[in-house]
C-alpha cells in the first residue's frame, strides 16, 4: 500500500471515531459496534432503537464539523485487561471483543475530549484533521456479518485530505446510481423481483431474457468451435453424490436440501454446482488416453444458500445460471488446456467489453486451515506449483488470496467490481489433483496403466445473472446492437406511414438477426423519441412522407444521433455488419 494511501485510511478511520463520537453526543443510547476505514471510505456499526434517518445524518455530519473544528486531540492509551473491561462495561460490543483478545495482547484506546473507543490505531493527531467528508448512508448490518447476531446500523461515509478529491468522489457515486444495474435493470424492464417468490430470485422480464438468452447462444456457439461438449445434467442429486464429491461435508450450509436425514430413506439436495454430475458422463464408460482432453460444457442452473444481508439484484442471488464446464486430460495436456480455458474467459470478456475492467487473483489454500480442505499438504503443494507454474509461464498478474481456494483445489479468480466498487468473481478456472480419485475416474495410458486424469474445473463467462448486472453498468444500458434486446425501433410520423413502417420492418426480420419493433402509437414524433431514447434503443427510424417517397428511412443513433437519410438495404447491411462483427 502506498504511503499516501495508508495516510488517507487512517484520516478515514479518524473519521470513522468522530463520526461515533458524534453519534454519542446526539444519541448516548447507542452502543458502539465497530468503525473501520474500508477502500471508499469508512463506516461504523451502532445498535440503535430507530435506525438512522437521513434528517439524523445530516444532523450527525453538523455534529462531525464542530468536533473538528474544537481541534481536539486524539491521544493513544493502553490498558490491563480488567482496567479495559472496567472501562468499556457499558459498551457490550466492545467487552465482546476485549474478551476474545489472547491473554497477550496489547489492549488500546483512543481518546478525543470525552469520547474514547477501543482501538489498535492509527490515527491522525487532531480532529481538525478531519474536514473533507460526507456521511452517505445508513442500513441494517448484521453483527460480525452473521444472520444469526443481532441486526445493528451501519452509517457509511467518505473522508478525503481536500475539498476537491471529496467532490470528485461524489459526482463518481453520482453516476455510479445512474448506472447502477438494480435501479436501471428495473427501470429499462429487464428483470424485476417478488416477496411472493422471495429474496434473490430475480424474475428474468422480456428484454432480460432475450439477453441472458443471446449471451448463451454466444457462449455456446463459441465453446462448440474450440471442442466442448454440451451436456445436460439434473437439477439435484441424492446425498450420496455430495457426500461422495465433499460438498456435504465442505458445502452443505451453503444448499437447499430436500428431506430430513433422520427421517428419510433418500434425502436429495439441489445442485450448488455440475462438478459431480459431469463427472457421471465421464464415467459412462472405460476411457483411454485417446479419448483426452475430455472438454464438458453445460448452461447449468445452480443453487446457493445464500444470506439475506448479502442478496443484492443480479449480482449474488439464490438460483443463477452459469457457463459451466469440465475438462479431463493428462499430466501432459495440463497447462495447454488451461491456457486454452484462459484464452476462452478472455475473448468472452474483450468481446463483451470488460476485459480491461477485470484483475487476477490466484486462490490458495490456507495450510493453518486443513478442516476447510481435502488432500494433503503435498497435494496441495503439487497443485498449486503446477499452477503457479502456468500462470507464471503465460506471464499473467496475478495477486495471491491465501484461503479462497475451493476446498478441493487452486483456482484463478477473475476478478471485477461493480460501479459502487464492490469486487465479485466473474470467472474462475480450477486445478484439481483430487475429485478424480475419490470419482473412480480412470483413463489407461499408453504404458497400459490405468491413471487418474487431472481436472479443469471452469466458467467461459461465468453466471450469466451477474454478467448482465455488470453489462448494464458498464454501458448505463445503452448496449451494443449485438447485445440489445430491440435493436430497432421503427417510428412512423402519421396514421399514413404505416404500411411501409411494416414492410421496412419485415425486410429487417427478414436479416434473421435483426430485432425490431414497430412504435405505431398514435402520439407526437417528439413523444415517441424520447420513450425510445429512454429505452437506449440503438437505432431509430423515423419514416415520413419523404422516407416512403425515396424508398428510405431517417436513421438516428442513440449514441450519434442524426445519421439522415439511408436507402433501406443500406441501412439493413449496416447493422448486419455491426452484429456479426459484435462491434462496440
Amino acid at each position: 500500500m502506498s504511503v499516501e494511501m495508508n495516510e488517507l485510511q487512517t484520516l478515514r478511520h479518524s473519521a470513522s471515531h468522530v463520526l461515533a463520537q458524534a453519534v454519542k453526543r446526539l444519541f448516548p443510547e447507542a452502543k458502539l459496534a465497530i468503525g473501520p476505514a474500508i477502500d471508499t471510505g469508512f463506516y461504523y456499526d451502532f445498535d440503535v432503537e430507530t435506525p438512522f434517518s437521513r434528517d439524523d445524518l445530516d444532523a450527525l455530519e453538523k455534529e462531525m464539523k464542530k468536533i473538528a473544528k474544537e481541534n481536539l486531540k486524539i491521544e493513544r492509551f493502553e490498558l490491563p485487561r480488567n482496567e479495559a473491561l472496567e472501562l468499556m462495561k457499558d459498551e457490550p460490543y466492545k467487552v465482546e471483543l476485549i474478551n476474545e483478545l489472547p491473554e497477550d495482547e496489547v489492549i488500546s484506546f483512543y481518546k478525543q475530549g470525552e469520547f474514547t473507543d477501543l482501538c489498535a490505531g492509527p490515527h491522525v493527531r487532531y480532529t481538525s484533521k478531519v474536514k473533507a467528508f460526507k456521511l452517505l448512508s445508513a442500513t441494517g448490518a448484521y453483527w460480525r456479518g452473521d444472520e444469526h447476531n443481532k441486526m445493528l446500523t451501519r452509517i457509511y461515509g467518505t473522508a478525503f485530505t481536500n475539498k476537491d478529491d471529496l467532490e470528485a468522489h461524489l459526482e463518481q457515486l453520482e453516476e455510479a446510481k445512474k448506472r447502477d444495474h438494480n435501479k436501471l435493470g428495473r427501470e429499462l424492464e429487464l428483470f424485476t423481483t417478488s416477496d411472493l417468490i422471495g429474496q434473490g430470485l430475480p424474475i428474468m422480464l422480456p428484454k432480460g431474457a432475450r439477453m441472458i438468452q443471446i449471451l448463451q447462444r454466444f457462449v455456446e456457439d463459441e465453446e462448440q468451435k474450440r471442442g466442448w461438449q454440451l451436456t445436460k445434467t439434473p437439477l439435484m442429486a441424492k446425498s450420496d453424490l455430495y457426500k461422495l464429491s465433499g460438498h456435504w461435508d465442505h458445502y452443505k450450509e451453503g444448499m437447499f436440501v430436500l428431506g430430513d436425514e433422520e427421517k428419510d430413506n433418500e434425502v436429495f439436495a439441489l445442485r450448488p454446482m455440475t462438478c459431480p454430475f459431469q463427472y457421471q458422463a465421464y464415467l459412462n464408460r472405460g476411457r483411454s488416453y485417446r479419448d483426452l482432453p475430455m472438454r464438458l460444457n453445460e448452461t447449468s442452473t445452480l443453487f446457493r444458500n445464500e444470506a439475506s444481508g448479502e442478496m443484492h439484484g443480479l449480482i449474488r442471488v439464490r438460483q443463477f445460471t452459469i457457463s459451466e464446464g469440465h475438462l479431463m486430460c493428462t499430466p501432459e495436456q495440463l497447462e495447454d488446456e488451461f491456457r486454452g480455458c484462459l484464452e476462452l474467459a478472455k475473448y468472452m470478456l474483450e468481446t463483451l467489453g470488460l476485459y480491461e475492467d477485470v484483475s487476477f487473483r490466484f486462490s490458495q489454500w490456507d495450510p493453518e486451515d486443513k478442516e476447510k480442505y481435502i488432500g494433503t499438504p503435498e497435494q496441495w503443494e503439487e497443485a498449486q506449483t503446477c499452477m503457479k507454474n502456468i500462470l507464471d509461464d503465460l506471464g499473467l498478474e496475478y495477486k495471491i488470496g491465501i484461503g479462497e481456494a475451493a476446498f478441493y483445489g487452486p483456482k484463478l479468480d477473475i476478478q471485477i467490481k461493480n460501479v459502487h466498487g464492490k469486487e465479485d468473481t466473474l470467472i474462475t478456472i480450477q486445478i484439481d489433483q483430487l475429485l478424480a480419485e475419490k470419482f473412480g475416474m480412470e483413463y489407461v495410458d499408453r504404458d497400459g496403466k490405468k491413471k487418474n486424469p487431472y481436472i479443469i474445473h471452469r466458467t467461459s463467462l461465468g453466471c450469466y445473472e451477474r454478467t448482465l448486472a455488470l453489462l448494464i453498468e458498464k454501458y448505463a444500458g445503452a448496449f451494443p446492437a449485438w447485445l440489445a434486446p430491440v435493436q430497432v425501433k421503427i417510428l412512423p410520423i402519421a396514421d399514413r406511414h404505416l404500411d411501409y413502417a411494416y414492410e421496412v420492418k419485415k425486410k429487417l426480420a427478414d436479416s434473421g438477426i435483426i430485432r425490431v419493433e414497430i412504435d405505431d402509437r398514435s402520439e407526437k414524433l417528439g413523444f415517441k423519441l424520447r420513450e425510445a431514447q429512454l429505452e437506449k434503443v440503438p437505432y431509430m427510424l423515423v419514416i415520413g412522407d419523404k422516407d416512403i417517397e425515396n424508398g428510405a428511412v431517417s436513421v438516428r443513433s442513440h449514441k450519434e444521433g442524426e445519421k439522415g437519410s439511408m436507402a433501406v438495404d443500406e441501412f439493413v447491411k449496416m447493422i448486419v455488419e455491426e452484429v456479426e462483427t459484435k462491434k462496440r
